[in-house]
């Protein structure tokens, strides 16, 4: 059972970025998937979540507008478009993922059971 996250880079301010995170070992067809970022310095934070169904989604007020969340059960895998990027979105993401018993989406990192590695967003200016 594994998350791999993938296709970060170095991009300059307000342009597009597209991160993967692909599933193995198991089908994401039942999961809420849930992107994340750490900031050197900060604590880990929410920023976007995607219902099982991908019905619905939720978003950190910091990324509404210009990233969006999106997946592909057929390939087990699951995506967040950043567009418009800005300096403060650099981190490192991490997707995550959750069977949803108690919810049907959360952007809450404590709900989630399954952790990818992170991969490298820098944003310059």
């Amino acid at each position: 059972v594994q998350l791999q996250a993938s296709g970060g880079g170095l991009v300059q301010a307000g342009e597009s970025l597209r991160l993967s995170c692909a599933a193995s070992g198991f089908a994401l067809d039942y999961y809420v998937i849930g992107w994340f970022r750490q900031a050197p310095g900060k604590e880990r934070e929410g920023v976007s979540c995607i219902s099982s169904s991908g019905g619905m989604t939720d978003y950190a007020d910091s990324v509404k507008g210009r990233f969006t969340i999106s997946r592909d059960n057929a390939k087990n895998t699951v995506y967040l478009q950043m567009d418009d990027t800005k300096p403060e979105d650099t981190a490192v993401y991490y997707c995550a993922a959750a069977l949803p018993i108690q919810f049907i989406i959360s952007i809450d990192e404590h709900d989630y059971g399954i952790w990818g590695q992170g991969t490298q967003v820098t944003v310059s200016s």
